[in-house]
């Protein structure tokens, strides 16, 4: 990474309803990596509801902004990473996440996925190896 270029981690904690905190993440996050911040995701703690595919707000009166999510890989964020633990806390596993992909432009364009789970070990060595972390 060239100096001056900073890494950039957004945390989100938060279930998806009920609050503003997943939609407003999300929206920085597009706008960040539209602007070509090196931009990771982490979601630990509730967040991890965020990535639950199949989601009904119908009856909850509020818009269903899951599908903005498959939009990362278009906006070349391609590091999307969900604390085990947090999954393991809540009864989920990686086949109750959405299916994020992008494509590889290193490897002739093949799609690969966006998300990794990860230890929580794991998460705070990827927390400490950014510059900037928001947290949601």
């Amino acid at each position: 990474m060239s100096e001056g270029v900073k890494k950039f981690l957004y945390v989100n904690r938060k279930a998806p309803h009920g609050t503003i905190y997943a939609l407003e993440a999300l929206e920085v996050v597009l706008i960040g990596a539209a602007f070509e911040q090196d931009v990771e995701l982490a979601f630990l703690d509730d967040g991890v509801f965020q990535l639950v595919k199949g989601w009904d707000t119908k009856d909850l009166g509020s818009k269903n902004f899951a599908p903005t999510y498959m939009a990362l890989g278009d906006f070349e964020v391609t590091k999307v990473f969900v604390e085990k633990e947090s999954l393991d806390e809540r009864g989920l596993t990686a086949d109750d996440l959405m299916e994020l992909m992008y494509e590889d432009e290193d490897d002739d364009w093949a799609e690969k996925p966006s998300i990794r789970i990860v230890s929580r070990e794991e998460m705070a060595r990827i927390m400490a190896a950014n510059d900037v972390i928001l947290s949601f």
